[in-house]
């Protein structure tokens, strides 16, 4: 007689899980489901959510098992149904046709001289009030320019982006089915498509480096629908991205003393900078994966259709993959993360967003900004578990 192999047990349920305590602050909640249940069914979150980073890992791997392609998806109703939510040769395709303003050579040719017109044009304003939120007043409207010319729409003012990246995030993240935010996203969904209509018949006629233009005249053009939902995809995830970075990154060097003269002193560092900044708190924190089968996680079962919450934001401090990983250290250990995602669907924003924020952002700041610092009066603040940065960052420096 043949010994059956054990079957998994089924998911823990983790109804201790709130999202006002996530959006708060998720990481105590994260490292209590890694230790107890990090393969979780989280009511809160209508989805079992993987908190470990081999299991990120594993999924992050095997697009056949774990689809992108999510049924009733809160990314396809906000933006559509772009490249993210595709597997196999469908999203290779969007990927190809929409990727080639955003390779390494094409980030340092044309655009790092665009990131930095940018960001001295802000600081320049900045610099005689002695002061600013740094959030609003600087990383968003610098991630917001530069993203307006990458993708192809200098009809849009950076307002115009800005709004229509967090409205869009806010409807991907509306996990409480909030109809004034699902308002809010439809109303920037059709702005975003009349900006479109707007500049598409002029880049079919005069192609240029931008995304848009790319799709169109690639290889295999996209057709509307795709670029549409590929173009609301990119303002979401490629606006929040680097602002967010940039936030966390300030942040953490005005924070410590001893960590800015360091970097001051060899500034080659601000890449450790970035890259430590977008392990210590990943921007996008948690996306969505959907089992094509019954499938074992993490020692869990889980059934065919599982909605997964894949939580990056968790696996990039596990203690299982990074020493001491709640403190925010540019000499740790090289390890890989998982801010960008793995495996066919790694960021293809993640170099234009490093060259943008350690390249050019950190070293001008703190270069243009004499004795840059935080402001003693008004404390930062950070929010968010699906998209997470900082919210307010108050600082002043000397006139």
């Amino acid at each position: 007689m043949t010994a059956m192999k054990p079957q998994a047990p089924s998911a823990p349920i983790a109804d201790w899980v709130a999202l006002d305590a996530l959006h708060a602050d998720p990481f105590p909640i994260y490292t209590r489901l890694r230790a107890e249940a990090p393969v979780a069914w989280v009511p809160a979150a209508n989805r079992y959510l993987v908190t470990r980073y081999a299991d990120v890992h594993t999924v992050d791997a095997d697009q056949d098992t774990f689809s992108a392609d999510e049924s009733h998806s809160l990314m396809k109703r906000a933006m559509g149904h772009s490249m993210l939510r595709k597997d196999g040769p469908a999203h290779q395709r969007e990927r190809k046709a929409a990727g080639v303003p955003l390779r390494p050579n094409q980030v340092k040719q044309r655009w790092t001289p665009i990131f930095r017109r940018n960001a001295e044009e802000l600081i320049n304003r900045l610099r005689p009030g002695g002061g600013a939120e740094l959030v609003d007043e600087f990383a968003a409207p610098f991630a917001a320019r530069n993203l307006a010319e990458i993708v192809g729409l200098p009809n849009a003012s950076a307002r115009d982006m800005r709004t229509w990246s967090q409205t869009m995030i806010d409807g991907t993240g509306n996990y409480a089915n909030d109809p004034d935010v699902w308002a809010r996203a439809e109303r920037s969904y059709y702005e975003v498509d009349e900006a479109l209509d707007e500049m598409i018949p002029h880049l079919r006629a005069n192609p240029d480096g931008s995304m848009v233009s790319a799709m169109l005249h690639a290889d295999d053009p996209l057709d509307i629908e795709e670029i549409r939902a590929n173009v609301k995809m990119t303002i979401g995830g490629g606006l929040n991205e680097p602002r967010d970075v940039l936030g966390v990154a300030v942040h953490a060097l005005l924070a410590e003393q001893r960590r800015r003269d360091r970097v001051m002193a060899d500034q080659s560092l601000f890449a450790s900078v970035f890259d430590e900044s977008v392990r210590y708190v990943a921007p996008i924190g948690m996306y969505p994966r959907q089992t094509t089968r019954e499938v074992e996680l993490g020692g869990t079962l889980l059934p065919a259709g599982a909605r997964l919450g894949v939580v990056v934001g968790s696996a990039n401090r596990d203690e299982r993959q990074f020493s001491d990983p709640d403190i925010f250290d540019i000499n740790r250990e090289k390890k890989p993360h998982v801010a960008f995602g793995g495996g066919a669907h790694y960021c293809l924003g993640a170099w234009a967003a490093k060259a943008s924020v350690a390249t050019v952002a950190l070293p001008m700041l703190f270069d243009r900004l004499p004795h840059l610092r935080l402001d003693p009066d008004h404390p930062a603040q950070a929010a968010g578990w699906v998209f997470r940065g900082m919210t307010e960052l108050p600082v002043v420096w000397d006139l």
